[in-house]
């Protein structure tokens, strides 16, 4: 699974509370809920972000709380991947189970810049700033967690694999 975008940058700890705003958390339309991404850090996201963009954040990316809404909200806003320091860890699980790609490279969070042209190979285990010529080692995601991640999540992957029983 290849992945190319410009990054959007952002720093430690940003919680779902600012990926995905308490306020609008009265729908669960992934359509609806993108167009209120990162309103709270980054007004401007939405206007700016195109499909197969990149999030490139500091430590602690997606910390508060267990909301599924955050990672919907991202992937729905046409981010691609999300590359971070580190991940609160019900944030990551959340973010796959939603098949949001999540990348942890903490030299690459620190390297990127707004604007930098970033490219995933999520099989293949190497994260590129093409803008700087630089290229990352990456954790290559497992075989079934990117069968999770190309049937579109969790819920998808268990309906194929329920009817072909």
């Amino acid at each position: 699974m290849k992945l190319k975008g410009k990054a959007h940058v952002y720093g430690d700890h940003v919680d779902t509370d600012v990926i995905i705003p308490a306020r609008h958390l009265n729908t669960t339309d992934p359509s609806e809920l993108a167009k209120h991404c990162m309103e709270d850090i980054d007004e401007g996201f939405v206007a700016r972000v195109q499909k197969g963009d990149f999030i490139v954040a500091g430590r602690n990316f997606g910390c508060g709380s267990s909301r599924e809404h955050a990672p919907v909200a991202i992937k729905a806003s046409g981010v691609s991947c999300v590359v971070a320091e580190s991940f609160a860890r019900i944030f990551f699980r959340n973010a796959i189970n939603t098949s949001l790609p999540v990348i942890e490279c903490k030299e690459a969070a620190r390297e990127a810049r707004p604007g930098h042209d970033m490219e995933a190979d999520l099989k293949a285990g190497v994260l590129k700033n093409l803008t700087l010529g630089r290229t990352y080692a990456i954790e290559p995601l497992p075989p079934f967690i990117q069968e999770l991640i190309e049937a579109g999540g969790l819920v998808n992957y268990t309906r194929a694999r329920l009817e072909k029983k």
